[in-house]
């Protein structure tokens, strides 16, 4: 770890940044895959898809950024690059060749699912590990994870 005037234990912080680094490799490779469906989706909800798999990613990136800052703030290293991501994430690969609109909607709300289950865990743990900072960020990016996958449910029924 690096050194830090933090003031939460050390031992907290040490379980805290794989916690972080662990979501923020999953909020990466999320964000990678919303940008898939958004660019490839097709059919007769194309712009409405289209449109609202770019909105979601752009407010997973902004969760990349928060949670990566947030490992470094508390002594670690954010671990971020595609590369990372890709091999630590907890999502599954997005289907290659996938066409439909429908199709792109589905596999992005598995994924919101995955992705928010796994946050609210977080949550969970930041708050046993006494860091409601941490624990507060992840409350956050629940609320929003819970009405993106409303939203993209909304298509599928």
């Amino acid at each position: 770890m690096n050194p830090t005037r933090n003031n939460l234990p050390a031992t907290a912080r040490e379980q805290l940044i794989p916690l972080l680094n662990a979501r923020l490799a999953d909020a990466a490779d999320l964000k990678s895959q919303l940008k898939q469906a958004h660019w490839n989706a097709k059919g007769a909800q194309f712009l409405q898809l289209h449109e609202l798999f770019d909105s979601v990613a752009g407010r997973i990136d902004a969760q990349v950024d928060e949670i990566a800052e947030r490992a470094v703030q508390l002594g670690g290293t954010a671990l971020g690059t595609a590369r990372m991501a890709a091999a630590n994430s907890t999502l599954p690969e997005y289907p290659a060749g996938l066409q439909d609109g429908l199709g792109h909607a589905a596999a992005v709300a598995d994924r919101l699912a995955i992705y928010g289950a796994a946050i609210r865990a977080a949550i969970d743990t930041a708050a046993s590990l006494g860091d409601a900072d941490t624990s507060d960020m992840f409350t956050a990016f629940s609320r929003e994870v819970d009405k993106d996958l409303w939203f993209v449910e909304s298509h599928l029924q």
